[in-house]
């Protein structure tokens, strides 16, 4: 994502380089972390009734919304739901909608003040703007409180000057050099939203929470504000990222632009999550386009239903997408919507309707089980069948991988999902082809 409205107003979206981590992910012997909805939630070390596997620590899932009477009224704590949006879009006429409908989009992460909220509403779709917009209703399901203000305002209790980028000083004592009023800035504007109307905050950070900031600093950030939370890198497009990538985190220019880089910042999220004792769901951020005017490319369809998957396998409860092109020949705030987004339109279409086809699946609480080398899968239990999300590991190459299945397992086959095909088992293991670092297959396995 970008900044803040007065941000996109004064700077135009300026882009935001995103820095993986270098060891994210909860630490090997994290003890499972009481979930935000309540004690009866699920435990995340209990077994799985048939396949006798762990579970991974989770926020609760659709239950998680039960806690909160707008997204529990809005239906998304029904598990056939899962939050897919679009970031800061304007919604005037029926088109609009409709074009994001087919998408596959049904929510809007911010809004422009000239949306009509009523026509949302009619057509069933939500939104979580950054303040009450007129004629709000139901279809406001959450407050955004800002974006990227662990950037722009820096890990801090400094005075805030009310002031956003590119308005004047930022924090008190004014440092350009050293913003450090963001916890004041987190606090403030999270306060002038509504209170206590039973909708959910969230807020979407950037590399200070990925990189400039220690755990401690971080944490705060992720853990004393929100109920929703996000971090975005546009791995795939931004220049700054792979640069910086390299300097600071020793990652090889080869290694910048792929999928298993998006999943790692859900990894370093969730980490972050725990520490409180409790969880809270996690969205991914994807791009459509070329975000930035420095970027040199822009993402491939392919690119994208990887970014996602990815995403997906380690753990994110929610996909955004950003919708603007400020680089590049074809620049656009609506790219999904007009020709900017021809090429990667369809790809956003596949990936959202395999999304929603297995919403229940993914709903469901993940199992833990070690498939084999070179692999980065999730494991999922649904309606007595198993489903492998299954992607190359990071740092490793394209090609061959062997899957072996959990112990008393005992099937000829596996279904590929989406492919029409079937793969042999045999001694308990099958074999499969991943053609791209981007490749993802989905395989369902029934006993």
């Amino acid at each position: 994502m970008r900044a803040t409205r007065p941000v996109l107003a004064v700077a135009g979206l300026l882009a935001a380089g995103i820095l993986a981590w270098s060891a994210l992910g909860t630490p090997p012997g994290e003890p499972s972390a009481a979930p935000r909805t309540s004690p009866s939630s699920p435990r995340g070390d209990a077994p799985a009734p048939a396949s006798g596997l762990p579970r991974v620590p989770w926020e609760g899932g659709p239950a998680y919304y039960k806690r909160f009477p707008a997204t529990a009224a809005a239906g998304w704590s029904d598990p056939s739901f899962f939050p897919v949006g679009v970031w800061y879009e304007s919604v005037t006429g029926q088109d609009d909608v409709d074009k994001d409908k087919e998408a596959g989009v049904n929510t809007y992460v911010e809004l422009t003040g000239t949306s009509d909220l009523g026509l949302i509403r009619r057509n069933g779709m939500f939104a979580i703007p950054s303040s009450p917009l007129p004629g709000h209703g139901a279809e406001t399901v959450a407050w955004l409180i800002t974006d990227e203000a662990d950037m722009w305002a820096g890990p801090g209790d400094d005075g805030w000057t009310g002031k956003f980028p590119g308005e004047g000083p930022l924090c008190v004592p004014d440092d350009p050099h050293k913003e450090r009023c963001g916890y004041t800035v987190m606090r403030t504007l999270k306060d002038r939203l509504p209170k206590g109307d039973g909708r959910p905050h969230y807020a979407n950070y950037g590399k200070g929470v990925m990189i400039w900031q220690n755990d401690r600093q971080a944490g705060r950030f992720v853990n004393d504000y929100t109920d929703l939370v996000s971090l975005d890198v546009y791995w795939y497009t931004s220049l700054y990222a792979c640069q910086d990538a390299q300097s600071w985190l020793r990652i090889p220019a080869a290694q910048c632009r792929r999928a298993a880089n998006y999943g790692m910042i859900i990894d370093r999220l969730r980490k972050l999550d725990a520490a409180d004792g409790r969880r809270q769901p996690v969205y991914a951020f994807v791009e459509v386009g070329r975000p930035a005017a420095e970027d040199t490319r822009a993402i491939e369809p392919a690119e994208l239903k990887g970014a996602v998957m990815n995403s997906l396998i380690h753990e994110a409860r929610g996909v955004v997408y950003f919708n603007h092109s400020f680089g590049g020949p074809c620049q656009s705030q609506h790219v999904l919507r007009d020709s900017c987004g021809a090429r990667t339109r369809p790809a956003v279409i596949e990936v959202n309707r395999q999304i929603r086809q297995l919403a229940p699946v993914l709903n469901t609480q993940s199992l833990v089980h070690d498939f084999g080398q070179g692999l980065d899968t999730m494991l999922k239990e649904y309606e007595g069948s198993l489903y492998v999300f299954a992607m190359p590991g990071a740092g490793t190459t394209p090609g061959a991988r062997t899957f072996t299945l959990p112990r008393g397992l005992a099937v000829r086959d596996v279904e590929v999902l989406f492919e029409n095909r079937r793969v042999p088992v045999s001694g308990g293991a099958f074999t499969d082809s991943f053609a791209q670092e981007h490749s993802y297959h989905i395989y369902k396995i029934t006993p």
